[in-house]
């Protein structure tokens, strides 16, 4: 725990917060709701006019700037969260400040070179490839200030083996500690409503339910799944989360003649999940990039079966049986693009029950052991933000 003589303040950057929920956001909330003995002010998109200007939120004191979500309002956001953050650091005079997510070094870094010489963690959670994130024409005149900002981190936390590697490629030299995002294990292993939830969904207690998790976009491949159905007569797939490609996906499923078995369930709140994925069968996310994902892990604390690819992050914590013999199994690899692989999954799983049974209670004790959130906010605060602070 960290000691000082007053409260540490860190100003935190990140793009979205609550109600605009991601992993990122989801991991900012768990870790600084159970830290008590340090103040945080966040500097944050506001996407809408509904949203409040300030407001408090769990143990975070959130600022939002600018209003709208165009791509102008977020290449904007970048100098209004400069100069935000520098009205906020002559008020409070700020520890530290974190940088949730590459791109968040942007204010950090334009507010350093105005003055503000404070220590600063950079946490690495993105989903997208390397290539997405730093290869792009659009992001390469900017580049060296990403570069200035990896190479000058006080500490860099990157959620997944993966991403840690990032840092390295960025020029980092200092500490990089990995330290995945988590889940609320009691809450999505308690008893749920589940019986209402297909109750609801008109699916009997017999048939089979797909689910994921996601945000509607190409990197989490929901077409690949879509693309399965046509071999999977009966079985349902239950999209929660909303995206670009949520027409394109409701056409491919109309084409394929699965559209009365693919329900888009649009954004379901945080604390409703927990149900949703009691009510399922499988849970499947073949993503084709992944820096780790908390639906992963939230699945396997809810005792359900997960595919996925091992792509990225995922290969931190998803085993497979034939793809990893040396390691007990937590769950069903298939290769990214293929369609073919999540049919012969999911036809494994519902034909080898004994198996499954046991795969579920190696992803359940991996994550009790690895993935709690209590757990998880004990090795930020030793092992990131006391060397944040002490600086």
């Amino acid at each position: 725990m960290i000691s000082p003589n007053h409260m540490k303040k860190i100003l935190v950057f990140s793009l979205a917060y609550y109600p605009y929920i991601g992993g990122a956001e989801v991991a900012i909330k768990e870790i600084t709701d159970r830290i008590s003995d340090i103040e945080f002010h966040m500097i944050t998109m506001r996407f809408s006019r509904a949203d409040l200007k300030k407001e408090k939120i769990g143990n975070v004191f959130v600022h939002r700037v600018g209003s709208g979500n165009s791509y102008l309002s977020k290449i904007l956001f970048i100098p209004r969260a400069t100069f935000a953050g520098l009205h906020l650091n002559r008020a409070h005079h700020f520890d530290g400040m974190w940088a949730m997510m590459s791109y968040m070094l942007y204010p950090v870094v334009l507010m350093r070179m105005l003055g503000v010489r404070i220590p600063y963690v950079l946490t690495l959670q993105e989903g997208d490839t390397y290539e997405h994130m730093f290869h792009r024409l659009r992001v390469f005149p900017f580049l060296p200030l990403l570069t200035w900002g990896f190479r000058r981190a006080t500490v860099v936390q990157a959620i997944s083996t993966y991403l840690g590697r990032w840092a390295r490629k960025r020029g980092f030299k200092g500490f990089l500690e990995i330290v995945p995002n988590g889940v609320d294990v009691a809450r999505f292993s308690e008893p749920s409503l589940r019986f209402a939830v297909r109750k609801t969904l008109g699916i009997r207690e017999s048939e089979t339910i797909l689910i994921t998790v996601s945000r509607l976009v190409h990197k989490n491949a929901i077409d690949d799944v879509v693309r399965a159905l046509p071999d999977l007569p009966g079985v349902y797939f239950l999209v929660l989360g909303g995206g670009q490609e949520e027409r394109a996906l409701r056409s491919l499923a109309d084409g394929l003649g699965v559209a009365s078995r693919v329900k888009f369930l649009g954004h379901v709140e945080h604390e409703k999940l927990p149900a949703y994925l009691q009510a399922s069968t499988i849970f499947i996310r073949p993503s084709r990039s992944e820096g780790m994902g908390n639906s992963f892990i939230e699945a396997m604390a809810a005792g359900v079966p997960v595919i996925a690819t091992q792509v990225g992050g995922i290969a931190d914590f998803l085993f497979d049986s034939k793809r990893n013999p040396d390691t007990s199994p937590t769950g069903w690899a298939v290769e990214k693009d293929s369609p073919e692989q999540i049919v012969q999954a999911v036809k494994e799983i519902l034909s080898n029950p004994s198996t499954v049974k046991k795969v579920i209670e190696n992803a359940r004790k991996l994550v009790c052991e690895n993935y709690d959130w209590n757990f998880i906010t004990q090795d930020m605060q030793e092992r990131v933000f006391c060397n944040v602070l002490k600086n």
